[in-house]
């Protein structure tokens, strides 16, 4: 079996997986990380939003041998030890989750959208095509509003 090495929230690592497996299985079954959630499995609902070198990808359709050598970022890998993200604050103060089952996504695609725009717009926001069953698109927009006013101070 093909053995695939790069990094994943910091740390360096090598798994024995077939080359097409979705990174997200290998992620959640091979290294334990149950931040990003199988939702759809086919780049729909977007609730296993991670970041690779940086950008939002959906590890459900992104095979493993395409980060080989590369940085994975997952939701476990966004606070600095005990100080959280300015989005995660946000989101807490917010009071943005309910079931929670998206909200991981929902943050990795904020944080994406605050590095390409330090003042986003509702229209940027609208942008971001992460689904919450639970609807608290408004809280979303306020969360991502409220981090972007805190990240540019």
């Amino acid at each position: 079996m093909p053995q695939h090495t790069f990094t994943v929230n910091g740390r360096s690592v090598s798994v024995e997986a077939p080359d097409d497996l979705p990174l997200l299985w290998v992620l959640r079954d091979l290294l334990g990380i149950t931040g990003p959630k199988y939702g759809c499995g086919i780049d729909v609902c977007k609730a296993c939003t991670s970041h690779l070198d940086g950008e939002a990808v959906n590890p459900c359709v992104v095979p493993v041998k395409e980060v080989e050598g590369r940085e994975v970022t997952t939701i476990e890998g966004l606070a600095d030890g005990e100080r959280l993200h300015p989005v995660q604050e946000a989101w807490l103060e917010q009071d943005v989750a309910q079931c929670g089952y998206c909200q991981p996504g929902q943050i990795m695609a904020a944080v994406a959208l605050l590095k390409r725009t330090s003042e986003p717009t509702d229209a940027d926001i609208d942008a971001i095509a992460n689904v919450c069953r639970c609807g608290t698109y408004f809280r979303i927009r306020e969360a991502i509003k409220s981090a972007a006013a805190r990240m540019r101070v």
